[in-house]
């Protein structure tokens, strides 16, 4: 098992390059603290395979925010992953959940990604939903965003006790593009094979060996993926600041403020004595204006 890596895989003889990615202790890190409805954490697990997946194709530094937004009960779902493969992600709810599959949680709405990289400009784009899965939806990202027949396979294994979810993805590189697309749809037909059980509980290498046992295979060095939220004190301090003398007034008037992450459901606390400095602090700073 390669719990929580990346693997990365290219054809030499085709013009084709794929990807694996397993992921338990981190996914089930990222669920802990959350009542989920089961349908929601299926859904959130498939996002952090998806995204994972689409972070891999970054081809500079960066993150990309993968979003669902509809009018069903799930308002949006979101995971942000960077090209470290670190992500975070959660969803908000607007009424109770009726059933299962894309279209039953998100209802009439879009998927929504953007990549922000280190440098240069933002790229946003925007799908409707296709079908009634993400995969779907996700291929149909590839193929209006960078014309590049994409195949995208997600799957979970979600209980009350642990979480899994495992994704693999094939795509043409971006060469001779009649040759390659006729080697992806060969490759696909391969990997069309593939079973829930393997993708989830087989080494990635192994996989790749089964479906593709008969083609020249290049494996890249496993990375690893984790969820990393990203909240601090500090940070929680600096949102304090930004309220503004009055705010922070009224609070200490309270006897204390609790804020509590969206992501990891960390609390910080902040009594009188802690709030009286920061109100110390922006007092000093208008004194100085």
């Amino acid at each position: 098992m390669n719990s929580d890596t990346l693997f990365r895989f290219l054809f030499r003889d085709k013009h084709v390059r794929g990807e694996i990615v397993d992921l338990a202790h981190s996914l089930q890190h990222m669920l802990q603290g959350h009542d989920y409805p089961f349908p929601v954490k299926q859904l959130l697990a498939e996002m952090v395979a998806a995204t994972s997946l689409l972070t891999a194709t970054l081809k500079f530094e960066g993150e990309i925010s993968v979003q669902l937004q509809g009018d069903g009960p799930v308002r949006y779902a979101t995971v942000n992953g960077t090209d470290q493969q670190v992500f975070r992600g959660v969803a908000r709810l607007q009424s109770e959940i009726q059933g299962e599959g894309l279209r039953a949680l998100v209802g009439e709405g879009y998927l929504l990604v953007t990549i922000t990289p280190h440098q240069g400009e933002r790229y946003q784009g925007i799908i409707p939903l296709t079908g009634d899965s993400l995969k779907e939806t996700i291929e149909a990202y590839f193929v209006q965003s960078e014309q590049l027949p994409t195949r995208v396979y997600l799957c979970t294994d979600v209980q009350s006790d642990k979480a899994r979810a495992a994704g693999m993805l094939l795509q043409v590189l971006p060469v001779d593009q009649q040759k390659s697309h006729e080697e992806f749809a060969e490759l696909v037909v391969l990997a069309d094979t593939i079973q829930a059980d393997e993708l989830l509980n087989l080494p990635a290498a192994e996989v790749v060996h089964r479906l593709f046992h008969q083609e020249v295979v290049e494996a890249f060095p496993l990375q690893p993926v984790r969820f990393e939220c990203g909240c601090s004190r500090l940070k929680c301090e600096a949102a304090i600041l930004n309220l503004g003398a009055q705010a922070i007034q009224e609070h200490i008037a309270d006897g204390q403020l609790d804020i509590q992450c969206e992501y990891c459901k960390t609390n910080y606390h902040f009594d009188p004595a802690h709030l009286q400095q920061l109100l110390d602090t922006v007092q000093q700073d208008q004194d100085k204006e």
